[in-house]
């Protein structure tokens, strides 16, 4: 009998812990920021707050414009309140969220975090839960005009200088910032954009506007090169998957890119409405993220 009470508290306990268990669904913004910081609720940089956008959404806001360095600790104070202990995230990024993100875990990710209990305060920082664990819970990652590999509109100054994140940008600096494989084998899903636009005449190969295909598409290398749609001849591909590219170039480690856009219609911006590049991945985390 006293073997039979304790096999059945166990259960019970267990069945709690299941319980309590809760997956979210965050959205590291890119360059601009517009989200109040610590407010894990403000959708001013992506569009209305109602719109579905996967299971328990919430909105990681960094400032856009400081350094990735700097502002990576706001993302671990996200990913440390709603990616540890029973919890789990699927993560969506646009922009410069993936550089972040991309350096938060090739640096942190292996780190020892304490185990939160996803109440945040005003500054975004949630209550410990007990105990402690090594890096994230984190599902996979899909990645909106990535700029992992840099735009080369930094390098140019096409935008201002002085802003910290810009010399992040750049190509050779955002490659060389941290170890693109180190993802501590979560899956990055790449969505590459190509409507274009004014900034088309310095990014090579197909573009949104902003990140050319070998940034959006996650593939490896010191430098940017000029990667294309299969219908253009003059170009090499950019292929889906983890396939190597047309050309020889390949993604770095568990980077596969999930769309490609064959049709040119999607540009890099969120115009505030969920537009761009974006939309399609908010279809994809509210189909995948649950």
């Amino acid at each position: 009998m006293k073997l039979l009470r304790t096999i059945v508290a166990l259960c019970l306990l267990a069945a709690a812990g299941m319980a309590s268990a809760t997956n979210y669904t965050l959205w590291i913004n890119g360059r601009t920021g517009g989200g109040a910081i610590g407010n894990y609720n403000s959708w001013n940089y992506w569009g209305l707050s109602t719109a579905q956008a996967g299971v328990n959404k919430k909105s990681v806001n960094w400032d856009g414009r400081s350094s990735v360095a700097n502002q990576s600790a706001l993302i671990r104070n996200a990913l440390d309140c709603f990616c540890t202990g029973n919890n789990w995230c699927y993560i969506a990024t646009h922009s410069a969220g993936d550089l972040i993100l991309g350096y938060t875990l090739a640096n942190y990710g292996g780190s020892a975090r304490l185990r939160k209990n996803a109440v945040a305060n005003s500054s975004g920082v949630c209550g410990n839960a007990g105990g402690s664990q090594a890096g994230w819970n984190i599902k996979w990652v899909r990645a909106a005009a990535g700029s992992g590999g840099g735009s080369e509109l930094a390098d140019v100054g096409a935008w201002t200088t002085s802003e910290p994140l810009v010399q992040d940008v750049k190509t050779s600096t955002a490659r060389a910032m941290y170890d693109h494989n180190q993802t501590r084998g979560i899956w990055f899903y790449m969505y590459a954009g190509a409507a274009g636009g004014l900034g088309s005449a310095i990014l090579p190969g197909q573009d949104d506007g902003v990140e050319a295909y070998h940034s959006a598409g996650g593939v490896s290398g010191s430098s940017g090169r000029s990667l294309c749609n299969p219908d253009d001849w003059f170009c090499n591909d950019l292929r889906l998957g983890t396939e190597t590219n047309q050309g020889g170039s390949t993604k770095w480690a568990y980077h596969s890119v999930a769309f490609r856009d064959d049709n040119e219609a999607f540009s890099h911006f969120t115009e505030g409405n969920w537009s761009g590049i974006v939309a399609v991945v908010r279809s994809a985390m509210v189909s995948f993220a649950r």
